[in-house]
């Protein structure tokens, strides 16, 4: 079903038009491309698209994008639009860095990529650094600390909506998937081949849902479950990173490479987020303090990956012992220097209603993670953005997909994934219906392309030749390395 949208088309006058005409309309004003800054060998261009897409006449925004062009034009299919994760991270910075795609891919694809509307190059959600950097502590233990933040948000917003301008009223994935859609129509694709990860498969799945018949092939991996409340998204988290750690834990029992063979690393992990409940702990090498909320976040990031070598020499080096030569800097967000501070959690709050009634709801969701995260807690990522996005305007709230194209879509998983559940893509797969099918590795970490050639080698057929794995297809897992 394709809905009507009411708004002036050129030559028209307030005729009723489709979503597509727009997004076809705005799509050609086209892109101009030329040779990257940072690389001269990647191309790279902009997209006026309209800030508000329901006044696609209105004030735009320029759209950065970068694209690799097809290794051999001979075998050229078309364009890949590769959808990055985040909130925030810049999909251009992904196309100058070389293709994380095969061979097999580059050759038949121009691999396309672009900064999301309020990320990076796309006019980035800006704030005072002034302002970030009087955000309070992102656990509450009391009324006070949740009026504390109701009244620093409101501040924050305002600081922010005014340095950024009305692009931060218009930055949920709703308009990204439109954002989409035109650069499909000025790439010059009747219909969009994309791969998106993460944070970045949420706007595929509303792509999926407002543009059903304008679909080629769709690679949704490692998936947003956004038919999920406040509760049920911190709670699902948090046993996730809990389930990643468990795996840590049990590689270091099995493997004598693990610097912690031998040791009760789960007695280690408590001391060390006591030490830092305490405040103190401090960072090798660094000398700042770390937080326990900030200690949490070696539980996300390294299991991502994973990479249990550099996790077990990092705890072990927080335990006094000698710090590793690849040793990250401290985790967690940290005063801003300069004049200016980025907020992709604006984002977020647009996508989420992460709003709480008060303090009592707020303690709720924090028991419910703890009781399924003995040693994790909660997973900081989500649990600490949810209070800057208290009383944050919700432009595209949770709800259960609907996908009614014909076209097959393909959802990818790993059973052990810290930053999105095993349990959200297969409620995605679910929710998109029949003609989705899902993919599994049994392994470990985030994001499955890349990560063996099982998987790899499915999701590339599906892409060139729109091969559509089994039901219930698994790729064995594989120990990872390093």
């Amino acid at each position: 079903m394709t809905t009507l949208l009411t708004v002036p088309m050129a030559g028209t006058a307030g005729a009723a038009v489709t979503r597509q005409d727009v997004t076809d309309a705005v799509g050609k004003r086209g892109i101009t491309w030329g040779p990257c800054e940072e690389e001269p060998t990647v191309e790279c261009g902009t997209l006026k698209v309209p800030i508000d897409w329901s006044k696609p006449y209105g004030p735009t925004i320029d759209l950065a994008l970068a694209r690799r062009k097809a290794t051999d034009p001979s075998a050229r299919i078309g364009s890949l639009l590769s959808n990055p994760g985040g909130p925030g991270n810049s999909g251009v910075n992904g196309i100058l860095r070389p293709s994380g795609f095969s061979e097999d891919v580059q050759q038949r694809f121009d691999i396309v990529s672009f900064d999301p509307r309020g990320v990076a190059r796309s006019g980035s959600v800006t704030c005072s650094a002034s302002v970030y950097n009087r955000m309070p502590y992102p656990v509450m233990t009391s009324q006070a600390d949740y009026l504390k933040w109701v009244a620093y948000d409101a501040r924050l917003r305002s600081d922010c909506r005014k340095l950024t301008g009305p692009t931060y009223d218009h930055l949920d994935s709703v308009n990204v998937a439109r954002d989409m859609d035109a650069i499909r129509a000025a790439l010059g694709e009747d219909k969009l081949t994309s791969y998106g990860v993460s944070y970045g498969t949420l706007a595929q799945q509303m792509y999926a849902e407002l543009f059903p018949n304008r679909i080629r092939a769709m690679v949704l991996d490692s998936n947003m479950d956004h038919s999920l409340d406040a509760k049920a998204f911190q709670v699902s988290e948090a046993a996730a990173v809990q389930d990643s750690f468990d795996e840590f834990v049990a590689w270091c029992e099995r493997d004598s490479e693990c610097v912690l063979h031998g040791r009760d690393v789960r007695a280690l992990w408590k001391g060390l987020l006591e030490k830092a409940d305490r405040g103190e702990l401090m960072w090798p090498g660094d000398g700042r303090p770390v937080s326990a909320h900030n200690l949490l976040w070696l539980g996300v990031v390294l299991n991502e990956g994973p990479v249990w070598r550099q996790e077990a020499e990092v705890l072990r080096a927080l335990d006094g012992g000698p710090v590793p030569d690849d040793m990250p800097g401290p985790p967690g967000n940290w005063p801003v220097n300069g004049e200016f501070a980025e907020l992709p959690t604006a984002i977020l709050c647009a996508d989420w209603n992460l709003s709480l009634r008060g303090y009592g709801e707020y303690a709720e969701v924090m028991r419910a993670s703890n009781a399924v995260a003995p040693d994790m807690r909660y997973n900081p990522m989500p649990m600490g953005d949810m209070p800057i996005c208290q009383g944050h305007p919700v432009n595209n709230p949770q709800h259960p997909l609907q996908y009614r194209g014909s076209t097959p879509l393909l959802v990818t998983t790993t059973v052990h994934d810290p930053s999105t559940p095993y349990a959200w893509s297969t409620n995605v797969a679910r929710q998109l219906g029949p003609k989705a099918t899902l993919l599994t590795y049994e392994g470990w970490g985030h994001g499955v392309y890349g990560m063996t050639e099982c998987t790899t080698a499915a999701m590339d057929a599906y892409l060139i030749s729109l091969a559509v794995p089994a039901k219930g297809a698994r790729c064995p897992a594989e120990e990872p390395q390093g």
